[in-house]
């Protein structure tokens, strides 16, 4: 039995009370290792220590050039150690082998690489002007950051969180998911081995409400919080954050639409939307978990779309060749079951799908809902998706944009004109035209609405991260005071 523990102040260390939990493997339903869990006195403690690090440390007074360094030395000891990363989150969540150790640990060492050269190279502004004097501005880091994250890509959300944080010279506290605790304690440990000094990357395990991740809110020597999870936790952490005046980062749920109109190449749609809504076993919060179809290829569309989602592997999240593992935990088994029962789907037709042993569900296509049925409303976070049919243009945008959730859209037209009007209609943060999940890291990323609070990526990840500073300066020895 393994024993995953706090990281506070480049200590590993157990709570004080020495409690623990479980950490389950969903394909097994057993537990694999026990995690310290941690309470308001160890987030405190690990606040005491990211704040040491950042008043009295080297890691903010560094130059970009040598923080910089450290951090390309942590990506390469994640390339490294892929194969332990990949399995953590594989063992954690379900989350097939494959896809951890190339996509998702990649992208997490990526994360790192990116913002390190963004903060190193990235531009500020200098403003000089013709009375004498002369205006520039520097982005000093934040302070200390708490950073939550969630349990459905865990080592990659955990890094895109703290990868610009530390880029730009902020300590920081980590509480991952308490269902997928183990990468971001394997994260803390590389850390320090690449040199990164104590304080500077904290781990604290636990819950949430009355636990660790409500002392990370509510604590008034944090500088930021930046968090990705449940619209409703959101809300909650807003109103804690604004008693002190925290500012917030938020990329909270979501009920991606996907239109796919008449002149789509089906083949691509159907490639693309197979991933959309059914990658990660649909918990993904950009899921195209909302397909709308115009009437001409409604019927060729769901055939063939019905066709690929019977064809996915579901098994063992080890087996190289399993697509679909199962859902992270019993709860949430639970919570996407009960989106497919009659009174969820509005009594509406459910192709293949269902239920299967373990905490498996198979790829489940529930067509043309009433418009009032939960499973079209709510955020169902697993491989369910509706699939309704549209005659125009004007229907598809006005369905598409009937959410109260605004974080992801695709649309699938060959028609170049159609593809730009349609996308600049959308109430969405991300659009994605004939594709999905393409991603810049330059690029904003945020939602509108329930879908969360500003955006982060490239220079909008510094402008949350950093104190914009205006200093003006006179270079006219003649001027004087008035």
């Amino acid at each position: 039995m393994k024993s995953i523990k706090h990281v506070i102040g480049g200590a590993e260390v157990d709570s004080a009370d020495g409690a623990t939990f479980e950490d389950i493997d969903p394909y097994t339903q057993e537990a694999y290792a026990t995690v310290a869990l941690g309470g308001a006195r160890e987030a405190d403690l690990a606040v005491t220590a990211a704040r040491k690090a950042f008043d009295e440390g080297p890691w903010p007074r560094m130059s970009f050039e040598e923080r910089g360094k450290l951090i390309h030395k942590l990506a390469d000891l994640m390339d490294q150690h892929n194969e332990d990363l990949a399995l953590a989150d594989t063992r954690d969540m379900g989350k097939p082998i494959t896809a951890a150790k190339t996509k998702d640990v990649p992208r997490s060492a990526l994360n790192f690489r990116f913002f390190a050269d963004h903060a190193r190279l990235a531009e500020s502004q200098h403003l000089p002007n013709s009375a004498g004097f002369h205006t520039y501005v520097q982005h000093a880091p934040a302070g200390v950051v708490s950073a939550i994250a969630p349990w459905n890509y865990p080592l990659m959300l955990e890094t895109w969180k703290v990868a610009p944080a530390l880029a730009w010279g902020n300590t920081v506290v980590l509480k991952p998911a308490e269902d997928t605790p183990h990468s971001a304690y394997l994260l803390a440990e590389l850390a320090l081995e690449a040199g990164i000094p104590e304080g500077v990357l904290n781990v604290v395990h636990g819950f949430g409400p009355g636990s660790a991740g409500e002392a990370l809110t509510v604590n008034p020597a944090v500088d930021r919080i930046t968090f990705t999870g449940e619209s409703g936790t959101g809300k909650a952490i807003g109103r804690a954050a604004a008693a002190n005046l925290t500012p917030v980062s938020f990329e909270l749920g979501g009920k991606g639409c996907n239109l796919v109109f008449d002149d789509a190449d089906l083949d691509n749609a159907v490639s693309w939307a197979i991933e959309a809504a059914f990658g990660n076993a649909g918990q993904v919060c950009l899921a195209g978990s909302r397909l709308y179809v115009q009437q001409g290829v409604h019927d060729e569309f769901v055939e063939r779309f019905a066709a690929a989602a019977a064809a996915l592997q579901l098994g063992d999240p080890k087996d190289p060749a399993t697509r679909i593992g199962p859902l992270a935990s019993q709860e949430h088994y639970r919570k996407v079951t009960g989106y497919l029962d009659a009174e969820a789907t509005g009594h509406a037709k459910v192709l293949g799908g269902g239920a299967a042993p373990g905490w498996f569900v198979r790829p489940s296509i529930v067509i043309d809902p009433p418009a009032h049925a939960p499973v079209l409303r709510e955020e169902v976070f697993g491989p369910v998706v509706t699939v309704t049919p549209f005659a125009t243009e004007d229907e598809a945008v006005k369905l598409a944009n009937d959410t109260p959730y605004g974080l992801s859209a695709m649309l699938f037209t060959e028609n170049l004109h159609r593809a730009h009007r349609v996308a600049g209609s959308m109430n969405s943060g991300n659009v994605w035209v004939n594709c999905f999940f393409v991603r810049d890291l330059r690029a904003p990323f945020g939602g509108f609405g329930d879908s969360g609070i500003g955006r982060e990526g490239g220079a909008f990840s510094r402008e949350f991260f950093t104190e914009a500073r205006t200093i003006t300066m006179r270079i006219a020895p003649e001027i004087a005071a008035a």
